[in-house]
C-alpha cells in the first residue's frame, strides 16, 4: 500500500487531523503531527478502533431499544374514570378529602406529626433544589471564569487583592505604555525603571513600549500594583453572551507573511494574488501593512504583508496579534537575518504557528540545509530534521511549491480549528488608516467578528462613525464583510490609531457618546501628565544642559508609516543628543506645521505627503526646513548624520616626533635651553609637546622656540640636533624624552542605546 500522511487519512474518515492524530497517540503509536505517514499497522488498528466504535454503538442502541420496551411493559395500566366527579370513600364509609384523607375526626396527635412530616419533606426537597441550582451557577461561573481573557482575570484578582490588602498602591494605566510614562506614574526617573528591568534581566530603552505583564513585574518592585485601565464604553461591546458553538461557523485563516527585507515576502504574495503589488511601493520595498483576501479553490486566506525592515517591529508586532498563522519567508541563497530572528521573536511571543517558507530556491546558490540549520538554532526544528514545524521550498519567481504551502496553510487551519459568529454585531482591528483627498478618513479593517454591513454604526479608539461604503483591497465597493475578511471603510468622525479596537454599536447616538468621551478621557489623562515644573525639575535640566535635542515633526500618508517611523527615530537617540517628535500627524503638510515648526524650530519630515502651496510659501519665508522622503531608508541616514553632527567629535593624538635631552644650557634672559637629539619623527616651532621623566609625564607645554646652531627654524628631522625651550617650564633635566604630538578631531558615530 502506498504511504500516506494523516491528513490525507483523515480526509478519507472525514474526520480532523487533529482527531487522527490524538487516536494514534492513544494506540501508543509515535506520531509528531498531521504530516507523519502512517505505515500498514498504523492504519490496520485505526480500522480496528473505528470497527469496534460502530460495534459498541450498535450495542448501545439494542441495550436502549431493551430498556425502553422493559420500562414500558413494567408501567401500570392507568384506569380512566368516568365523567363522575365523586370523591373515594374511606373504610369507614365517609367521603375522602382532596388530600386523601377522611373526613372522620383524627387524633390531633397524628395529624399534626403527619402534617409535620409532609412539611419537612416539601423543605428538604426546596433545600435539595436550592443547593443544586447553587452548585449548577457556581460551574457556569467557573465556565465563563475559564474563558474571559486574561485581562478579566486580572482585574478580577486585582479586586480581590485590594479587598484585602489596602496597603499597595495601586495604578491604572493602559498596556503598551512606554518606560518614560510608567516612570511617571510611579513618580521615579526613567533612569531608576531602566535600571530595575536591567536587574530583573530585560533590556529596554526609555522609549519603549512594555506589555502588561513586564509593567505589572516592574511595578511590583516599586511597591505598586497595575490595574490595566480599559476604554470606556466596553460593557456596549464586550459584555456579549458566550458563544453557543451552534452558532460558530468555520472562517478562513488570518496569514502574516513575515521577514528579512528583500527576502522575497511580496513577491510570494505578489505570485498568489496574481497581481504587481511591489510596483505601488518605492523601491520596491513594502512601506505599508497590506490586507488582502485571496480565493482558492480549496478555500479562502486572507494574507497580511507586513514590511521587513527593522523600523517596523511595531507594526510587525501588530500583525501577530491579529494573525492565526505565520508564514516566515527566508532566502535560500542567503542567512537567517536579524530581522528574521524578530519576526520569530514576535510570532513565538504570540504564540502563533509558523510555516517555514524557503524561497528563491531556483538559484544555484540556494543552501536551504544551511537555512535550516540556522533555524533549529533558533528553536524552529523542521519536520525533515525530526521536528514539528513545516518547511516548504518554494521559488516567489516560478511558482514552484506555492501550492504545496497554501495547502499547508489550510490544513494548518483546519488543525486550529478557527470558527467565528457572523450573526452578531460586527467586531474587528484597525490594520491602517490614511487620509484620502476625495473619501476622507479610510482606514482599512480587519473583521474579527460578526458581518460589518453597510449603515452600521460604529466606534474605533477615540471616534465614532457610520459606515457609509465598504471596499475591498481593490477599491471595489462591497456590501458586507464577514469574519477574517479585510475591508477598507469610509465614514470615520476623524482618524484612528492603528491597532485601536473596532466594534459596532446599537445606535448613531450611542457611538458618539463612547466616542466623546473616550476622547474626554484621553485629554484629562494629556492635562494630568503636564505637571508644573518645580526646581528639582530645574536643577535636573540644569544638571543635563550638555543634552542636545533635536525637534522633528513627522507628517505621513497611513498612520502605521507615521507610527513606526517616529518609533524608529527615537530609538536613534543617545545620552548626548536626543530626537524630540513635537508632532505627529496623517496628511499633507499645512501651515499649520509650519508654524509649529517657526515656534519650536523643528525640521518637517513629510513621508509620502507634499506640503500644500501656502504651506511651502511660508517655509520658504520663516526657513523652515522641509524633508520629503518616500523610502524610510533615507530618513534614518538623515536624521542619523545630523544627530552626528551635533555630537561633540573626539579628540585624537598622534605622535610625531620623540626628542632626547643631551645637554642643558643656561642662557640670561631665556632661561634653559635644551640640546636635543631627534630620534624620530620631526619637531616644529609652537608644537604641543609632553616632557617624560623616568617614564613619567612632567610637564605639558608647547614648544617656545627652536634653533639649529644659531639660525632659528620652523622644523627639525629626525636625525638632526637642536636647541629648543619649553614654555612656562625651566627645570629641564639631561636624559628627559619630549614627545611631539598633534590633536585633530574626529566625528563621532551615532551609537544608539
Amino acid at each position: 500500500m502506498a504511504s500516506k500522511r494523516i491528513y490525507e487519512v483523515a480526509k478519507q474518515y472525514n474526520i480532523s487531523s487533529n482527531a487522527l492524530v490524538q487516536m494514534l497517540r492513544d494506540l501508543n503509536h509515535t506520531v509528531k503531527s498531521h504530516m507523519s505517514i502512517m505505515d500498514e499497522k498504523m492504519v490496520l488498528d485505526v480500522n480496528m478502533r473505528f470497527e469496534q466504535e460502530k460495534l459498541a454503538a450498535r450495542e448501545e442502541q439494542d441495550r436502549k431499544k431493551k430498556m425502553a420496551a422493559s420500562d414500558t411493559a413494567a408501567k401500570p395500566k392507568t384506569v380512566k374514570e368516568g365523567p363522575s366527579r365523586a370523591r373515594p370513600k374511606t373504610e369507614a364509609g365517609k367521603p375522602a378529602r382532596k388530600d386523601g384523607t377522611s373526613t372522620t375526626r383524627v387524633e390531633k396527635g397524628d395529624g399534626d406529626a403527619r402534617g409535620r412530616r409532609r412539611r419537612s419533606k416539601k423543605k428538604k426537597k426546596a433545600k435539595v433544589d436550592q443547593k443544586e441550582v447553587e452548585a449548577s451557577v457556581r460551574r457556569t461561573i467557573a465556565q465563563m471564569d475559564s474563558t474571559r481573557t486574561r485581562r478579566r482575570r486580572r482585574r478580577g484578582d486585582r479586586e480581590d487583592d485590594e479587598a484585602g490588602d489596602e496597603a499597595v498602591s495601586v495604578i491604572r494605566v493602559p498596556e503598551f505604555i512606554s518606560a518614560g510614562e510608567l516612570a511617571e506614574h510611579l513618580s521615579v526617573t526613567p533612569t531608576e525603571i531602566v535600571s530595575k528591568c536591567l536587574q530583573l534581566g530585560l533590556m529596554i530603552t526609555i522609549n519603549q513600549r512594555l506589555d502588561m505583564d513586564t509593567l505589572m513585574t516592574v511595578a511590583s518592585e516599586f511597591g505598586f500594583e497595575i490595574e490595566e485601565q480599559s476604554e470606556y464604553g466596553l460593557e456596549y461591546i464586550e459584555d456579549e453572551e458566550e458563544e453557543d458553538e451552534g452558532v460558530l461557523e468555520s472562517r478562513p485563516p488570518v496569514v502574516t507573511i513575515m521577514g528579512h527585507v528583500d527576502h522575497g515576502k511580496t513577491s510570494l504574495l505578489d505570485y498568489i494574488r496574481k497581481s504587481n503589488v511591489i510596483a505601488g511601493e518605492a523601491g520596491g520595498i513594502t512601506q505599508h501593512i497590506g490586507a488582502y483576501e485571496v480565493d482558492l479553490e480549496s478555500g479562502q486566506i486572507t494574507f497580511l504583508d507586513t514590511p521587513g525592515h527593522e523600523a517596523f517591529s511595531a507594526m510587525r508586532a501588530r500583525g501577530t496579534q491579529v494573525t492565526d498563522i505565520v508564514i516566515l519567508v527566508v532566502a535560500a541563497d542567503e542567512e537567517v537575518m536579524p530581522q528574521t530572528i524578530e519576526a520569530i521573536d514576535h510570532a513565538k511571543a504570540a504564540e502563533v504557528p509558523i510555516i517555514i517558507a524557503l524561497n528563491k530556491m531556483d538559484l544555484e546558490t540556494a543552501r536551504p540545509d544551511r537555512i535550516k540549520e540556522q533555524l533549529s538554532q533558533r528553536g524552529l526544528l523542521v519536520e525533515d530534521w525530526g521536528g514539528d514545524v513545516i518547511a516548504c521550498e518554494v521559488s516567489a519567481l516560478t511558482g514552484a511549491g506555492v501550492d504545496h504551502i497554501l495547502e499547508m496553510v489550510l490544513l494548518q487551519s483546519e488543525m486550529l480549528d478557527l470558527k467565528a459568529n457572523p450573526d452578531r454585531r460586527a467586531q474587528g482591528v484597525v490594520v491602517e488608516a490614511e487620509l484620502d483627498r476625495g473619501r476622507g478618513t479610510l482606514a482599512t479593517v480587519l473583521i474579527q467578528q460578526g458581518t460589518l454591513r453597510v449603515g452600521d454604526s460604529f466606534v474605533a479608539g477615540q471616534f465614532s462613525g457610520r459606515v457609509r461604503a465598504l471596499l475591498n483591497e481593490r477599491g471595489v465597493r462591497i456590501g458586507d464583510a464577514g469574519p477574517s475578511v479585510p475591508v477598507q471603510i469610509m465614514g470615520f468622525s476623524g482618524m484612528p490609531q492603528v491597532g485601536d479596537s473596532f466594534a459596532v454599536v446599537e445606535s448613531e447616538s450611542l457611538a458618539r457618546e463612547i466616542g466623546n468621551r473616550r476622547r474626554q478621557m484621553r485629554r484629562e489623562h494629556e492635562f494630568r501628565q503636564a505637571r508644573p515644573i518645580t526646581l528639582e525639575d530645574i536643577y535636573d535640566q540644569i544638571k543635563e544642559g550638555e543634552i542636545q535635542e533635536l525637534p522633528v515633526i513627522v507628517k505621513g500618508d497611513v498612520g502605521g508609516s507615521v507610527e513606526a517611523l517616529s518609533d524608529s527615530l527615537l530609538r536613534l537617540e543617545n545620552d548626548e543628543v536626543k530626537i524630540r517628535i513635537i508632532h505627529t500627524g496623517i496628511g499633507a503638510i499645512n501651515e499649520s506645521d509650519v508654524l509649529l515648526a517657526t515656534a519650536s524650530n523643528a525640521i518637517i519630515i513629510g513621508f509620502h505627503v507634499q506640503p500644500n502651496a501656502q504651506a511651502r510659501a511660508l517655509a520658504e519665508r520663516e526657513k523652515v526646513d522641509i524633508r520629503l522622503y518616500d523610502i524610510i531608508y533615507r530618513v534614518i541616514q538623515d536624521v542619523t548624520d545630523a544627530l552626528e553632527g551635533m555630537l561633540k567629535p573626539d579628540i585624537e593624538e598622534q605622535v610625531v616626533g620623540v626628542v632626547e635631552v643631551r645637554e642643558i644650557f643656561r642662557a640670561p634672559r631665556v632661561g634653559t635651553i635644551a640640546g636635543c637629539y631627534v630620534q624620530s619623527g620631526n619637531v616644529t616651532r609652537n608644537a604641543s609637546i609632553r616632557l617624560i621623566r623616568d617614564g613619567i609625564v612632567v610637564y605639558e607645554s608647547t614648544v617656545g622656540s627652536l634653533r639649529r646652531f644659531k639660525e632659528d627654524v620652523r622644523e627639525v628631522q629626525s636625525g638632526f640636533e637642536c636647541g629648543l625651550t619649553v614654555d612656562g617650564f625651566q627645570d629641564i633635566k639631561q636624559d628627559d624624552t619630549i614627545e611631539v604630538y598633534e590633536t585633530r578631531e574626529v566625528a563621532r558615530q551615532l551609537q544608539t542605546r
